[in-house]
């Protein structure tokens, strides 16, 4: 299973403001900070800022922060948000495979999917910035 760059974007963009600590990052910044293009990133922003996970202020003295929803957010959580509820193959839709009908396929990808999410499930932002992850973090910051 391969994630979609957005999903990607998201957890990345969520770790590094989970070790901001006060400092507000600007969508700008944490685009360079992750090398990803400003426009990616402003996107995935306005998802999480909807989803409630990420507080965003416009102006001087503004830029993004964890909120205490997205602090407490499992990475299972956001994954399936980002992924979707979508079947791994296409079985139908415009051509239809013709497997469709007697296929086991389908049921196992779909198991290895959920497995796949419950395994990410208990997994924390606090955790995912634990160890040597947050201080690297921090270093790839371009913030004084």
């Amino acid at each position: 299973m391969r994630l979609l760059r957005s999903t990607d974007i998201a957890l990345r963009l969520l770790m590094r403001l989970a070790v901001a600590g006060a400092s507000t990052p600007t969508t700008r910044q944490v685009a360079a900070d992750m090398d990803v293009p400003y426009t990616h990133a402003a996107k995935v922003v306005a998802e999480l800022q909807h989803l409630g996970l990420v507080d965003a202020r416009r102006g001087r003295g503004g830029g993004l922060a964890l909120s205490e929803k997205g602090r407490a957010a499992s990475v299972g959580a956001v994954v399936r948000t980002f992924e979707g509820d979508g079947e791994t193959v296409e079985c139908e839709g415009s051509s239809p495979c013709p497997l469709n009908s007697a296929c086991r396929l389908r049921g196992a990808l779909r198991r290895a999917q959920e497995a796949f999410y419950a395994a990410l499930d208990p997994v924390t932002l606090e955790e995912m910035v634990a160890g040597p992850t947050g201080p690297l973090l921090l270093g790839i910051s371009s913030r004084p």
